[in-house]
This record gives structure tokens, sequence and C-alpha cells, in this order.
């Protein structure tokens, strides 16, 4: 006997495909990208009417390139060179003329790999 399938079993979310760096574009959604820390720069403290904190900038790299990163609050601390990464639900802009991606206000950064 076929099944319907059931209304009430929860659905999964598909996990969104994987952005490369050269895929990236000025002020547009990251949605998954995965890469390698390559530098991680000093921190600083910020203040301003959005965030007040530490920020530092990095960079990272997968098969397709370099993209440069900027790390916020725990962030910060938590990331380390080496580090392999996975940013999700982020943001991509446009800073001195290169492409930086950070989590913006939604994203998530996770530590994959040591």
């Amino acid at each position: 006997m076929d099944r319907l399938p059931s209304t009430h079993q929860k659905q999964e979310h598909p996990r969104p495909a994987r952005q490369l760096c050269n895929d990236l574009r000025h002020n547009a959604p990251v949605h998954r990208v995965e890469l390698v820390v390559l530098r991680v720069y000093p921190v600083r403290q910020i203040a301003s009417e959005r965030y007040t904190g530490p920020v530092a900038a990095a960079c990272g790299r997968d098969e397709s390139g370099i993209i440069g990163l900027v790390l916020w609050g725990e962030q910060t601390q938590r990331i380390r060179v080496g580090d392999i990464i996975r940013l999700t639900h982020g943001w991509c802009r446009r800073r001195n003329g290169e492409l930086v991606i950070s989590t913006g206000m939604d994203g998530t950064l996770t530590v994959l790999d040591r």
C-alpha cells in the first residue's frame, strides 16, 4: 500500500550550494563558502552606531582564489591561521577595491578543522 507523505514530518532544509571565491559578487549575499584562513591581522576596537567591540581583518582561500574576511566579536579570538572555516548566510562587499566577506548580522562562522 502506498503511503502519502505525512504533513507532520519534519522537512529538512537543503544546505545551500557551496560558492567559490571567484563566484562572489559585491553587495551580494554569501550562501556558503569554505576557506582555509591564511592570515589574521591584529584585533582593534571600534565604536559606531551599529557596532561596538573588537574587529579583525583576515584573508582566506579556496581552490579558486583569495578573499578578505572581516571577523567580529568572539570570532576575533576563535579563528586562527590554518583553520578551515565555513561562512554561511553572510554578505560580500568591496573594501579598498577588494572583495571582503563577513557574517553580517545573520550569518554564521564555523571552524570545520584545525
